[in-house]
């Protein structure tokens, strides 16, 4: 069994970046598609990007400024979170689902997940 351990959340002023790390133990996390998921109190968690073979997914509100990538050799999935909106202020999730090649941009694929870290992004 798969699980991802999330690090790199932390306070950043808006416009600034972070990177997030999804690193897994127990298996390759190439095998499974990979997303990133946030919540905020008292809304549904939310699918921001995935990534799954050569297939991309990011939700409309941050294209363009997220960026998911991955690192086999470290076993490490990142989202890289640039031009940072205090509106992205949330605990981001890394969820592990599917195959290799199953389309990262279904939110129901996701069946296990790290632990969350907060990021919060000031005005």
């Amino acid at each position: 069994q798969v699980q991802p351990v999330e690090s790199g959340g932390g306070l950043v002023q808006a416009g600034g970046s972070l990177r997030l790390s999804c690193a897994a133990s127990g298996r390759t996390l190439r095998n499974y598609a990979v997303g990133w998921f946030r919540q905020t109190p008292g809304k549904e968690r939310q699918l921001v990007a995935g990534i799954s073979g050569t297939y991309r997914y990011y939700t409309d509100s941050v294209k363009g400024r997220f960026t998911i990538s991955r690192d086999n050799g470290e076993n490490t999935v990142y989202l890289q979170m640039n031009s940072l909106k205090p509106e992205d202020t949330a605990v981001y999730y890394c969820a592990v689902g599917g195959f290799a090649y199953s389309n990262p941009s279904q939110a129901g694929l996701y069946h296990t997940w790290g632990q969350g870290t907060q990021v919060t992004v000031s005005s």
